[in-house]
C-alpha cells in the first residue's frame, strides 16, 4: 500500500471523518467531561488506548471469530481494555479518575469503539487497523481538548490552573454547564463547515 494511502488512513480521523465533529459520535463523554483541559485529554487518552488495543486484537482474530458472535466478542474485548484503563487511572491518578466518574467505564458502550471494529478492524489487516484507530483516537482527543480548553477558559478565565484572562473578565458560568458544551460544540462544527466551504471554493 502506498505511503499516501497510509497517510490518508491516519489523518482522516482528524478532519474528514472526525468522530466528534463529523460523525457526532461519543457525545456523552464529549459533552460531560470537557469542563477542563485535563479532563478532556485524560478521557481522550483512555479512549485512544481502548480503541487501538481493541482494533489490534480484532484485526488479528477477525478470520476466526464466527459472524454470529462477533458483536459479543468485540464487546468482551472492549470491556477488557476499558477495565485496564479504569483500574490504571484509579491506581495512578485518583483525582482524575474521580473527576471522570462513570464515563471511563461507559467507554464499553461507546459507539466510536464498536463502530470502528465493525466498519474497519474486522475487515482490514493489522497495520491499517492500527493507523485507523490511532487517527480516530487522536482526532477524538483533539475534539475533547478543544472543547475543554474553550469551556475552561470562558468558564473560569484560566487553563490548567494558569490565569489567562485578567481580573476584568467575568467568568461565563454557562460554559461549565451542559448548555455551554452544546453551544461550544455547535460553534466548532459550524467553523469546520465554513472552512470546508472556503476550501472548496478555492480548489
Amino acid at each position: 500500500m502506498s505511503s499516501v494511502r497510509l497517510y490518508m488512513e491516519f489523518f482522516k480521523g482528524f478532519w474528514k471523518e472526525n468522530p466528534a465533529f463529523r460523525q457526532l459520535l461519543g457525545m456523552c463523554p464529549l459533552l460531560a467531561v470537557t469542563t477542563s483541559v485535563i479532563n478532556g485529554v485524560s478521557m481522550g487518552i483512555a479512549m485512544t488506548f481502548v480503541l487501538i488495543s481493541t482494533s489490534i486484537v480484532v484485526s488479528l482474530i477477525r478470520k476466526i471469530v464466527p459472524n454470529q458472535v462477533r458483536i459479543a466478542t468485540f464487546t468482551i474485548i472492549i470491556a477488557t481494555f476499558v477495565t485496564i484503563a479504569d483500574l490504571y487511572l484509579r491506581a495512578k491518578f485518583p483525582p482524575i479518575s474521580k473527576e471522570l466518574g462513570p464515563y471511563v467505564p461507559l467507554i464499553v458502550v461507546n459507539c466510536i469503539i464498536l463502530g470502528r471494529q465493525e466498519a474497519f478492524a474486522k475487515k482490514n489487516p493489522l497495520y491499517r487497523s492500527f493507523l485507523d484507530a490511532l487517527g480516530m483516537g487522536l482526532g477524538f482527543t483533539l475534539a475533547l481538548l478543544l472543547l475543554g480548553a474553550i469551556r475552561e477558559l470562558l468558564g473560569s478565565g484560566s487553563i490548567l490552573g494558569i490565569q489567562i484572562l485578567g481580573t476584568w473578565f467575568e467568568p461565563w458560568v454557562i460554559m461549565i454547564l451542559p448548555a455551554g458544551a452544546f453551544i461550544t460544540l455547535g460553534f466548532l462544527i459550524a467553523l469546520m463547515n465554513v472552512i470546508d466551504q472556503r476550501l472548496k471554493r478555492t480548489a
